[in-house]
């Protein structure tokens, strides 16, 4: 009976046992099985890390090739070089450094004009005659 069992289910033994009640059978190793298993996926993780940390380094090495054939600076570099400037220009202040002021702020001189020339500007003609005959 037990071979037509496991012919019906496919060689299922292990599976049909446990349905049918038998006692699961304990590998004695197991546990010693479990740590190689887990030392042997431990140890593919740090070849990864180390492969994709070898292939990093070889890209940063191009990237770094590239930025000194054009000339260009990484953002950090740019970043420090700001701060520097920043920290240079405020060297021996006492008050935090001023923000930079935007483009196109304060860049030409414009003279300044009183509220009367702004007024008068705007007047009609025969008014602006008037106040200009004083």
């Amino acid at each position: 009976m037990n071979f037509v069992m496991k012919q019906a289910l496919g060689g299922a033994t292990k599976d049909m046992g446990k349905m049918l009640g038998e006692k699961e059978e304990k590998d004695p190793d197991a546990e010693k099985k479990e740590e190689e298993r887990q030392e042997a996926l431990r140890q593919q993780e740090e070849e990864r890390k180390a492969k994709y940390a070898k292939m990093e380094a070889e890209r940063e090495s191009i990237r770094q090739g590239i930025r000194d054939k054009y000339g260009i600076k990484k953002k950090e570099e740019k970043e420090a070089e700001a701060q520097a400037a920043m920290e240079q220009a405020s060297e021996g202040s006492l008050t935090r450094p001023k923000k930079a002021v935007p483009a196109g702020c304060g860049d030409e001189e414009e003279e300044e004009e009183s509220i009367v020339d702004t007024v008068m500007k705007f007047l009609p003609g025969p008014l602006f005659d008037m106040f200009n005959k004083k």
